[in-house]
């Protein structure tokens, strides 16, 4: 993968054949400031090739990609893309778009830099209608899932961290999905609820309390993990599981996760193997997962 430095590259446009500069970094980052006579085509759209054909008709042409920064790999991306194309003179420019301000070397500007959301502050409220918690009950061939109610629910945000939360779960509001216009899904439902599984009739509530909340990684990832209190059928454990959150465009907060529980932790032994000895049909697997989406108001 061949490179060259912000200075070669200045030197480069001022010669009587100056390559191809193709900035490969979203479209308003690249209104934003650029430089001149670039073309753009984000590398993260699926019309790159499409619009690279209309960009480049000469595959032997001198191709300069550049990315962000040093440390930001759309220009590595893009090169892999043009190289399995079959064009045959592109290189990379060192250190991005980045490195090139850093250089002093000039830039334009074609539109205001685009603007960042406000790091959400303080005890956010949960947007019931955005939120969704959804279960997953399986045995050795099947399995069933569905959806369990948020009643209510907030998160404790500092400069856009997750750093603690609050939710009760409505059990008297749990749906089977792949049941759903069923005759078996009321069936199943109600055998969730009754006291074979979450004695919803006494404990018509789950409850679950952030304790803390620890940075692990980056966006787009599993970047915190989180150590909760999870009070159910009368019992309250600590599970610890890992999510990926941060701030949507419009500045709300916002969380996914997807964990496992071990329910007969919490009481909820029906059908489990390490409980009864002979359950043919009825096993029904000690684990239950739930995946999570939160977003505030």
């Amino acid at each position: 993968m061949k490179t060259l430095s912000p200075t070669q590259l200045q030197t480069e446009l001022l010669s009587e054949s100056p390559p191809i500069v193709l900035d490969v970094r979203l479209a308003e980052d690249f209104s934003a400031a650029q430089i001149a006579a670039a073309l753009n085509n984000s590398v993260f759209e699926v019309a790159f090739h499409e619009r690279l054909a209309s960009q480049v008709t000469d595959k032997s042409q001198r191709i300069i990609l550049v990315g962000a920064s040093r440390s930001s790999q759309e220009a590595r991306m893009a090169f892999e893309k043009l190289e399995r194309a079959e064009f045959a003179d592109v290189l990379i420019l060192e250190g991005g778009f980045e490195e090139w301000v850093e250089a002093g070397l000039p830039i334009q500007s074609l539109a205001p830099p685009p603007c960042q959301p406000t790091a959400p502050n303080g005890r956010l409220a949960v947007d019931l209608s955005e939120s969704r918690v959804e279960w997953i009950g399986r045995n050795l061939l099947n399995k069933h899932w569905g959806t369990v109610a948020i009643k209510s629910g907030a998160i404790d945000c500092d400069a856009g961290k997750l750093t603690g939360g609050e939710f009760i779960l409505d059990l008297t509001r749990l749906t089977c999905i792949d049941l759903a216009g069923t005759p078996v899904h009321d069936v199943i439902v109600n055998h969730l609820q009754d006291h074979d599984f979450f004695d919803v009739a006494r404990f018509p509530e789950a409850h679950l309390v952030i304790t803390k909340a620890e940075v692990i990684g980056s966006e787009g990832a599993a970047n915190i993990r989180i150590t909760a209190d999870l009070s159910l059928r009368g019992e309250t454990h600590p599970i610890v599981f890992e999510a990926e959150a941060g701030v949507t465009a419009d500045g709300k907060a916002a969380a996914q996760a997807s964990f496992q529980i071990d329910r007969t932790q919490w009481g909820v032994i029906y059908g489990s193997g390490r409980f009864f000895k002979r359950l043919a049909g009825h096993l029904v697997n000690d684990l239950i997962e739930f995946q999570i989406k939160i977003v505030t108001v």
